[in-house]
């Protein structure tokens, strides 16, 4: 049985080489990365050989690989020779491997699309060729240096990316050194502030008036009712766009959206004003026999896209100055000037709390809630015009 512990190579922070026994260590680099790191003797030299990074490589898949090198090592064999003999992907045949072994765990349906993406347009045409074993710092640099002062969340999003890339190559042998795109290259690149690219919002007393402009608009009626859920509720765009009857429960005036289709993996209950219960009723025409809610009028049997809802927003002249998103932000800032307790508003938005506020705290407050989202629907979709303040051009 070897010395490390799942927990403990999950808790361990320490910076330096953390042993199991044998041969296989785990390396926690001074940044805080952790990589598996086996050490050989062959033909009386000692050879180091990574076997990828952790969490991609779990401590039983490390134990697993130590101990296959061992057994070829004990054969007279070179596990490093082999592994170079081996045919090395290009960073794209790599990234493509990794893009389809970790679709399937993706919910976020813009996340799958951009993760591709963004690598196709700023890694693809400077690494895109290069074999993974040859890929260097000054590669990733290439990379990284025109949008790293510019654009500073892409250019994150980007090295995490090739880093996971270059980790999945490391994992499979086809990169014996150091990740490229690792803490060796933090030296050569400004720190940067931890800014948090915030979603455009309207003022929440402009919300009234883009909810009339919406369902005044030329917009299909699949569109303009899941945009007028989405916003009555202050739910996600995905929660609406592929919510499904089953979810509903009319005659409670409840939806409850199962944890697989929630951001933070936890069912969310929410309850239905009598604004939103009438939105409901208009969908139920728009039955297709799929058992979608909100079914696309273009494709028959399938939900919205992730688009449609920001389209409904682009051709009203409202997309400069809000993202559907952005309708939940209006929400919360409602709620705080409004003095809506901070953790209704919190269950309201399905936020996880955390620190010790949320382990003590079990309660997703419906009834009270339920309050809430009333008084929100009430505001939002007032009949009184005067106090609806136009939206500014």
């Amino acid at each position: 049985m070897g010395k490390l512990t799942a927990a403990k190579v999950k808790s361990i922070t320490r910076p330096g080489l953390h042993g199991d026994g044998g041969t296989l260590y785990l390396r926690i680099a001074p940044g805080g990365t952790k990589s598996w790191i086996q050490r050989l003797t062959i033909d009386g030299r000692r050879r180091d050989i990574g076997l990828g990074g952790f969490p991609l490589v779990s401590l039983a898949e490390a134990r697993d690989k130590a101990f296959e090198n061992r057994r070829h090592a004990r054969g007279g064999g070179d596990p490093l020779a082999e592994k170079r003999k081996a045919r090395v992907p290009t960073f794209r045949e790599a990234a493509l491997t990794v893009f389809e072994a970790n679709k399937p765990r993706w919910r976020n349906e813009h996340h799958m699309k951009s993760w591709l993406q963004t690598l196709e347009r700023h890694a693809m045409p400077h690494i895109g060729d290069i074999s993974v074993g040859r890929i260097g710092r000054e590669d990733v640099l290439r990379v990284l240096t025109p949008i790293w002062g510019t654009r500073i969340e892409t250019a994150r999003r980007v090295r995490q990316r090739i880093r996971t890339v270059l980790a999945w190559a490391q994992a499979h042998g086809y990169i014996a050194g150091d990740n490229a795109a690792g803490e060796g290259i933090d030296g050569a690149l400004p720190t940067m502030p931890a800014v948090k690219e915030h979603f455009r919002a309207l003022p929440y007393n402009e919300v009234p008036d883009a909810l009339r402009i919406v369902e005044e608009s030329g917009a299909s009626l699949t569109a303009r009712l899941c945009f007028r859920l989405v916003v009555l509720t202050a739910a996600r765009s995905g929660e609406a766009r592929d919510a499904v009857w089953d979810e509903i429960d009319l005659d409670a005036r409840l939806w409850t959206v199962p944890p697989s289709r929630m951001k933070a993996h936890v069912e969310h209950r929410v309850p239905l004003s009598s604004a939103a219960m009438a939105v409901l009723e208009q969908a139920r025409t728009l039955d297709d026999g799929s058992g979608i809610v909100f079914p696309s009028p273009m494709r028959r049997g399938k939900a919205l896209s992730n688009m449609s809802l920001t389209k409904v927003l682009r051709d009203n002249k409202l997309a400069d100055r809000t993202t559907v998103h952005g309708f939940r932000s209006s929400f919360r800032d409602w709620c705080a000037d409004t003095g809506k307790p901070r953790e209704l508003a919190e269950a309201a938005l399905a936020h996880t709390v955390g620190g010790v506020e949320g382990a003590y705290f079990r309660s997703d407050l419906l009834a009270k809630r339920r309050r809430l989202m009333s008084q929100w629907a009430d505001f939002v979709t007032a009949s009184d015009t005067k106090k609806v303040v136009p939206l500014h051009g």
